[in-house]
């Protein structure tokens, strides 16, 4: 089915059919309960290649320790990562202190997706996101769950472009009920209509958490947060790993702002 196409009845139809499953089956989540913008954006960064289950409770520790833009944009880098620590993928935590700052700096809270999609660790899909739940504004944004559904229900096919898949979900949008609707189509696309019951792949791979660079980086800065500072040698006993490995892996962190080294010891 072709964006311009859909008639009327068919999209109250799936409009129905979404709400009513949602009414019984809806989920709970912390960052449902508030429509600020700057918590919303805290939840959607975390939300990011991680399982909603474990962002929960790290949530609420960490809007509890930084409840505003300005709180987070002041921390230090030690506080952000301890509170962040578990969640993995650290450097979001460190794109969004930057995201705090230019808000802080900003004044306001950016309004439209091209202006939130400059801040920094702020996609398309997330930038969309944060103004559909903060402000329920009439635009539309496609997850792997989303796009699961579009395709389940025929408006879709696996072969539809991103580009597509934004027009198709604008035109089925119920215009005024935005935060409702995508929460809806989330907890319909990740509890009901799986991918392991459509049999429809997602267009990003999983890759496999144990043993990877990945854990090793998570050992790594819990290790040097817990102890203030680690030695090349305390981080080769801890890893259990080859020199060129972990080269190659504190080289990265610090790199990426994660990680300082200072006459041969590692700190944050």
């Amino acid at each position: 089915m072709t964006t311009g196409n859909i008639k009327n009845s068919t999209k109250e139809q799936f409009h129905q059919k979404i709400f009513s499953w949602w009414d019984e089956n809806r989920r709970a989540f912390p960052w449902r309960k508030t429509t600020d913008p700057y918590l919303i954006m805290v939840s959607e960064v975390m939300l990011q290649q991680t399982q909603a289950s474990r962002v929960s409770s790290k949530y609420s520790e960490f809007i509890t320790k930084f409840p505003t833009a300005k709180k987070l944009a002041i921390a230090s880098k030690a506080d952000i990562l301890t509170v962040w620590s578990g969640l993995g993928y650290n450097k979001r935590v460190l794109w969004l202190q930057e995201a705090a700052r230019t808000i802080v700096e900003l004044g306001d809270f950016p309004q439209t997706p091209e202006e939130l999609i400059k801040l920094k660790g702020i996609g398309a899909y997330a930038a969309r996101s944060i103004l559909i739940f903060a402000f329920n504004l009439n635009i539309a944004t496609v997850d792997t769950n989303i796009r699961r559904i579009l395709i389940a229900e025929n408006f879709a096919d696996e072969q539809t472009s991103e580009k597509q898949l934004f027009e198709i979900a604008t035109e089925l949008l119920p215009l005024g009920k935005s935060r409702d609707w995508h929460n809806a189509l989330m907890d319909y696309g990740a509890t009901f209509l799986t991918s392991r019951k459509t049999g429809i792949s997602p267009t990003s791979k999983h890759v496999r958490f144990k043993g990877s660079d990945r854990e090793k980086r998570g050992q790594i800065l819990k290790f040097v947060l817990e102890n203030k500072e680690a030695s090349f040698t305390d981080l080769r006993k801890l890893l259990s790993t080859n020199k060129t490995n972990l080269d190659a892996i504190l080289e990265k962190m610090i790199k990426e702002g994660l990680l300082t080294k200072t006459k041969g010891n590692y700190s944050v």
